[in-house]
């Protein structure tokens, strides 16, 4: 995948070489100059460390600041690995990473948000996650590549077994990159209303960050302000 620091580097070394150009330098010094700034590029890049549990816990939501839910605001860390309930895989492999990636799986520290909100008893959630190197690119092209293929699954939850259909739409404008799906799962027979669940996922940085919304019939919608203002926080956390 061809990545913004990838435009970024190409573009500072074109820089490098019209400089020397303009300046009567020989072209013997032109690979050396070049090959300088890529190398300073890539320094700027690996000095960013990802970020830690800690930091995801203080940049995430506080009490006060989102004043269309209820308070406390608590976020969450997850439980020690194996102590959660397991379940069998999902009828899909292919549509795994629409779960994994969602829920921090494999990142380098995560923490989970709940949302009890005031107009929407059905609540929301977000998980922040951050990621080593271009380990968060990595993870967001299998997630648009899942997302490109996936149309349903079924598997078993909390509440026994479960059929979901997959369906896309177009994502906020957030981050450097965002993608936004519903996963609908029909309530029964006797209650026609659909369980809708929105995932809006963003990645800025070495950081994911996954929005979601539960309603049941009606589709209602993460706030599109408190991403803007939680992916902003990601960024700016990340910068030199």
């Amino acid at each position: 995948m061809q990545t913004r620091t990838t435009r970024l580097t190409t573009r500072a070394a074109a820089t490098v070489v019209g400089v020397l150009l303009a300046s009567g330098c020989g072209s013997a010094q032109e690979p050396k100059s070049v090959a300088e700034a890529s190398s300073a590029t890539a320094s700027d890049k690996a000095a960013v460390a990802p970020l830690t549990m800690a930091q995801l816990k203080d940049l995430a939501f506080k009490d006060g600041e989102v004043p269309q839910a209820h308070e406390p605001i608590e976020v969450q860390e997850p439980r020690p690995q194996g102590s959660g309930q397991s379940f069998p895989p999902i009828s899909v492999p292919a549509c795994q990473p629409l779960i994994d990636i969602r829920n921090g799986k494999r990142s380098s520290a995560h923490v989970f948000q709940i949302f009890n909100w005031k107009k929407n008893i059905m609540g929301g959630s977000s998980t922040l996650a951050s990621y080593e190197e271009d380990k968060a690119e990595q993870r967001f092209a299998e997630l648009k590549k899942a997302l490109a293929t996936c149309r349903s699954y079924e598997g078993e939850g909390y509440v026994g077994p479960f059929k979901v259909k997959v369906t896309t739409e177009t994502p906020p404008q957030v981050g450097e990159e965002a993608v936004a799906f519903w996963e609908t799962i029909p309530v029964g027979p006797e209650q026609p209303e659909a369980r809708n669940e929105q995932f809006i996922v963003v990645r800025t940085g070495n950081t994911i960050a996954a929005f979601s919304e539960l309603s049941v019939g009606a589709r209602l919608s993460f706030p599109v302000e408190l991403i803007s203002r939680q992916v902003e926080r990601l960024h700016n956390a990340q910068q030199p």
